[in-house]
């Protein structure tokens, strides 16, 4: 069977792990932490990096930073997971879902606008698969209407956006906060955990505090104050240091995984091309985006297409998979939404279909798969 994801490890989680255990410093913010947290903000050129337990646990942290208060409304795509929209549910918000491209499923930048109201305090932008949402446009309208921009580049570490003036950002360096996952079906692991990456510098104190479970506890650890204490909200969401030796083994091997996956996903989409194709949609990967090959998919011609294919994959021992229900149909929000259709995110909830992705998969079972596509 070909699974459709595989754990990779580098050889060095190991020993990382030991010398994590030897320096008996094991509950977080600690040296291999540190070199975490700096490898983002000197390759990526993120503010302030903090990691965290999870993704949903950055996204957390930036909802609360957002200042998220019941009544005010956030802006952000159907066709996502579930964790970016729970932390702005939490603090009281009204989640306003928005459509997907019809040949991509991120967020339509240009039917932003007609959903900002006076209570819209957030836009939340997902880079699906790695591919950059039209940053321009959000953060021009976001600027225009003073809004926060929250980047969930949960599958985006090491993808890039080219701005209008021609300049290459990384994603998550956008926004104002992002959220990245290394989650272990993402291109870089810990088996779970995850990053909030701090761009606009009022969020720089009180992000630290609220990670330190609302102390100021990092600051007495600087000796910045003699004794530290609660002073705002919080929670526990830094990661254990084991969690953290684990992903810097996986960080200082990120431009070998990511050279492989970028084979892995130019060698599915050149064999895809040399097909005929006409019931089949590749990716489409704008010309501002630099994608990172987090996911190859598929878009099939409908959803009766797409459960063949799953089937005749499995039968021969391929698993590929669907992604994302749209959020605004789901049994718990269907009865909150305002209404409005959102055919795009339907249609990718129908129709989008992933194939196996991973640092190991080679050649002759790409083609396997490319194959049982169209036999």
């Amino acid at each position: 069977m070909i699974p459709f994801n595989k754990v990779h490890t580098t050889g060095k989680e190991i020993q990382y792990l030991s010398d994590a255990i030897a320096n008996a410093k094991l509950s977080g913010n600690g040296p291999f932490t540190l070199l975490c947290q700096r490898f983002f903000e000197e390759k990526y050129g993120i503010k302030k990096a903090l990691l965290t337990t999870s993704g949903t646990d950055a996204l957390e942290m930036c909802a609360i930073l957002a200042d998220i208060k019941p009544e005010d409304e956030v802006i952000m795509p159907s066709y996502t997971f579930v964790s970016t929209a729970l932390p702005f549910l939490r603090q009281g918000a009204k989640v306003v879902f928005a459509d997907s491209y019809a040949n991509n499923p991120n967020i339509d930048a240009d039917a932003i606008s007609s959903l900002i109201t006076p209570k819209t305090k957030a836009i939340v932008v997902v880079h699906y698969a790695g591919i950059a949402c039209d940053m321009d446009t959000i953060m021009t309208l976001a600027s225009q209407h003073n809004l926060l921009v929250i980047e969930d580049a949960a599958q985006a570490i090491d993808g890039f956006y080219t701005n209008k003036n021609g300049e290459t950002k990384p994603l998550g360096s956008i926004g104002h906060l992002a959220a990245f996952s290394f989650h272990e079906t993402k291109n870089i692991i810990s088996g779970e955990g995850g990053l909030l990456a701090i761009n606009d510098e009022r969020f720089l104190k009180r992000s630290e505090i609220i990670w330190e479970k609302g102390t100021n506890r990092a600051e007495f650890f600087r000796g910045e104050v003699n004794k530290y204490g609660w002073v705002d909200i919080g929670s526990s969401f830094l990661p254990s240091e084991l969690i953290a030796a684990f992903l810097w083994a996986q960080l200082e091997s990120l431009d070998a995984i990511q050279e492989k996956r970028k084979w892995i996903w130019n060698t599915y989409n050149e064999l895809f091309k040399s097909k005929n194709i006409k019931d089949l949609q590749l990716p489409i990967v704008p010309e501002f985006a630099y994608h990172n090959a987090h996911a190859f998919f598929i878009i099939t011609k409908d959803l009766q297409h797409r459960n063949h294919l799953i089937e005749k994959l499995k039968s021969a021992g391929v698993n590929a998979v669907f992604h994302y229900l749209s959020l605004h149909a789901s049994d718990y929000y269907k009865d909150k939404h305002d209404g409005r259709n959102l055919p795009n995110s339907d249609k990718f909830t129908d129709c989008l279909l992933r194939l196996p992705l991973f640092y190991d998969l080679e050649i002759e079972n790409i083609a396997k798969i490319v194959d049982e596509c169209f036999v």
